[in-house]
């Protein structure tokens, strides 16, 4: 499938022009694809257009281009994603009543986490994450949570790479990084000030599925806020989510 002078083949073409539609760049000109996914004009044009006939794509009446519905549809056949989202969703809403602030569900996808749910209150605090967005593994309470129970060899790969700073608190030696891994182990969760925004602290805890950690819930609380409250919602959520779990593979 190696049909271009480049030598990349289709598939991965495809994957660069879906790639650069972002949560802050939903809506592109073919123009704008190309040189985000670094192709050529005519080939930009070319599988747009075939996108598009697919339904993977949309064009709108100003000829712009977003995600389409089918490309929608086809990720939520089977997808483990929605049957965790569907479980932790009710465990969420109460965390969410007592919290009132930011509830999310993330899980580690490609040395990543990946925000796959949530929930907001109108007055809630700073909070940069989005759903379908993603963070550095390091730098917020949920993708510490995650890095803590993910296995030795991805640890080791994070541990090893640039770790950049988001925030004044954000763990960025790897020292001290692995120090806070093995406390979040011992206690089965974390809270983290400052680590994504000054003005925020994250809490988060772990989800099971049949004894592996497949995700983490958590909040963002103002900072010199109580995290004690915050911690226990997501302990009972936790256990909540992974009971779901089981009955759905029963």
């Amino acid at each position: 499938m190696a049909n271009s002078p480049s030598g990349d083949s289709v598939v991965e073409r495809v994957v660069r022009v879906l790639e650069t539609f972002t949560p802050d760049r939903t809506v592109q000109r073919v123009s704008e694809i190309g040189r985000h996914a670094a192709l050529p004009s005519s080939t930009a044009h070319r599988l747009v257009d075939e996108l598009v006939a697919a339904g993977l794509l949309e064009r709108d009446e100003e000829q712009r281009v977003r995600l389409g519905l089918r490309l929608w549809e086809l990720a939520l056949r089977g997808s483990t994603v929605l049957r965790l989202r569907q479980a932790a969703l009710p465990a969420m809403e109460r965390v969410q009543a007592i919290v009132r602030q930011h509830t999310q569900l993330a899980v580690l996808e490609h040395d990543e986490t990946l925000f796959i749910e949530r929930l907001s209150h109108p007055e809630a605090g700073a909070n940069i994450a989005r759903v379908a967005g993603r963070l550095p593994l390091h730098a917020s309470s949920a993708g510490l949570t995650l890095l803590a129970f993910a296995a030795p060899e991805v640890r080791d790969r994070v541990l090893a790479a640039p770790l950049p700073r988001l925030g004044p608190r954000t763990p960025t030696e790897p020292e001290q990084l692995r120090r806070t891994l093995a406390e979040i182990r011992r206690t089965g969760h974390v809270v983290a000030p400052g680590s994504v925004e000054g003005v925020s602290t994250g809490v988060a805890v772990p989800v099971r599925d049949a004894g592996t950690v497949v995700a983490a819930v958590s909040v963002i609380l103002p900072r010199g806020a109580d995290p004690g409250p915050a911690r226990a919602a997501l302990q009972a959520a936790a256990g909540e989510i992974e009971a779901e779990l089981r009955q759905t593979r029963a």
